[in-house]
This record gives structure tokens, C-alpha cells and sequence, in this order.
């Protein structure tokens, strides 16, 4: 069963459930996807369903943080909500050690000895933490460790 085929099928049990947040947090992110499909006129993968649903987490984050700044909690707490219902349908994350062998791995592959060097690394570590890693974190650790 794909991802989306699944995402739709929750659409459906929320539905039944009469679970109002979960539906909206669910129909939000079929939104997304049919949006997607309709620019780019292809029918999307999984691959292409996790990056929208790491987007759709990525907004609602930032959102979160906003929220909280503006001294808005129940708008951040739906926000919150959100993450954790869209957050089911990414892949487990790393840990913490997984995070840097993977990290220290693509340095080694790469090459990267120089802040230069950083594309280098980071096209090699995108598609191995795909879904399951912030790769803005992982940017920061890889500037972090060649600016050593």
C-alpha cells in the first residue's frame, strides 16, 4: 500500500471517528499533495508524498516557535497537534549517534576537508536521511565539524 493510499485511508477513519483536528490536520495534508501533483502534473511517489509532508512539519515548526513568541499558546499547541498527527507518516527519526555516523560517513566519502566543501557533503547526506533527519541540523553539525 503506498503512503498516500494510507494518508487517505486515515482521512477516512478520522472521518468515521468524527476526530475534527486529526481530519483537518489529515485533509491538510491531502491538500498538499494534490496541490503538488496538479504544478508539477505527475502522479506523486512516496518519496515525493514524505518531502511534502517534511514541508507541511517544517511550516508548522516554524509556526510553533512564532506562536509561542507572540505569547499565543493554544495557537501554538494546534500547531503542535499537527506535527504529531503529520509527523506518523515520516520514517522513524535517527538518533542522536545514527545522526553523526552518518555525518562522519559522508565527510569520509566526500572528501570535505573546508566550510568549501559543505554542498559536497550535503548532497551526499540528503538522500540518506531523507524523512528521518532536519537537514538544516545536519548542515549546522557539518559546518560545525569542518570548521574544526
Amino acid at each position: 500500500m503506498s503512503l498516500k493510499t494510507g494518508i487517505q485511508d486515515d482521512m477516512k477513519a478520522a472521518l468515521r471517528a468524527k476526530d475534527s483536528a486529526r481530519l483537518s490536520a489529515v485533509r491538510l495534508l491531502i491538500a498538499a499533495i494534490k496541490q503538488r501533483e496538479i504544478d508539477e502534473r505527475v502522479e506523486l511517489d512516496d518519496a515525493a508524498v514524505m518531502a511534502t509532508v517534511e514541508k507541511l512539519v517544517k511550516q508548522r515548526r516554524d509556526a510553533a516557535t512564532q506562536y509561542d513568541a507572540a505569547n499565543r499558546p493554544e495557537l501554538a499547541a494546534s500547531e503542535r497537534f499537527e506535527i504529531e498527527v503529520l509527523s506518523a507518516y515520516l520514517p522513524e527519526a535517527l538518533s542522536d549517534a545514527e545522526f553523526e555516523a552518518a555525518i562522519d560517513a559522508a565527510l569520509t566519502e566526500s572528501n570535505a576537508s573546508s566550510p568549501a566543501d559543505i554542498g559536497r557533503v550535503m548532497a551526499v547526506l540528503k538522500p540518506r536521511l531523507a524523512g528521518r533527519a532536519d537537514m538544516s541540523e545536519a548542515s549546522r553539525r557539518v559546518r560545525e565539524k569542518l570548521s574544526r
